[in-house]
């Protein structure tokens, strides 16, 4: 596994940058609950990873990319969560436009916990996650040696550097917010970030293995 662990942090680095599902939950929540429900966005997600890591390492995972039946029961329910969360993210560009007008105020922001909740939901109903780490973690594991401690070690890796990635990426989504601040502008940021996850839970609910 040593020779292959500098290829392993550049797969991983590249797969962990590209936005994805929990990238735009976790942007949802910066702008509109703030930092703090992005961290635990962030905490969330990393939390899912690692139970998506012990289950590959265990043989979990291989049964949900081998399973029709539990691979599509994954895929529905991440894919209406997904709906769900970007139904949220309308309705708070709906709230803002209200409260512009002197509508009565916001429902109080998310904070970390609720940010946790919906980042390691967000993972966990994701079963491409599965699908990933089954196939890319033996292709950096010595053959003829046990594969759970080298997968806990490479998923613990994995989570890790998304973990870091996801913190470094609300303090830049916080910062820019800061500019955003202006009720129209904001609900128009709302209103894309729903339509996004909106778009994503459609074509994770039409995806194949």
């Amino acid at each position: 596994m040593g020779a292959h662990l500098l290829v392993f942090i550049g797969v991983a680095a590249i797969v962990i940058v590209l936005p994805g599902p929990d990238t735009a939950v976790v942007t949802k929540n910066v702008l509109v609950h703030g930092r703090r429900a992005g961290w635990g966005t962030s905490l969330g997600v990393s939390a899912g990873l690692s139970v998506w890591t012990l289950a590959a390492a265990v043989g979990v995972a291989s049964v949900v990319r081998a399973s029709a039946v539990a691979f599509t029961v994954l895929k529905l329910i991440g894919a209406l969560y997904l709906a769900w969360l970007g139904l949220q993210a309308l309705r708070a560009a709906r709230h803002t436009e209200s409260a512009a007008g002197g509508a009565t105020a916001n429902k109080p922001a998310m904070g970390a916990l609720g940010g946790f909740r919906q980042g390691i939901l967000s993972d966990l109903a994701n079963p491409k996650i599965g699908i990933f780490f089954t196939s890319l973690l033996p292709q950096f594991v010595d053959r003829g040696h046990s594969v759970l401690l080298p997968f806990l070690a490479l998923g613990a890796l994995f989570v890790l550097m998304t973990v870091l990635w996801l913190f470094a990426y609300c303090l830049i989504a916080a910062s820019a917010a800061k500019t955003l601040q202006r009720p129209r502008v904001k609900a128009t940021m709302n209103r894309v970030t729903g339509i996004v996850l909106i778009a994503l839970g459609l074509r994770l609910a039409v995806e194949h293995r």
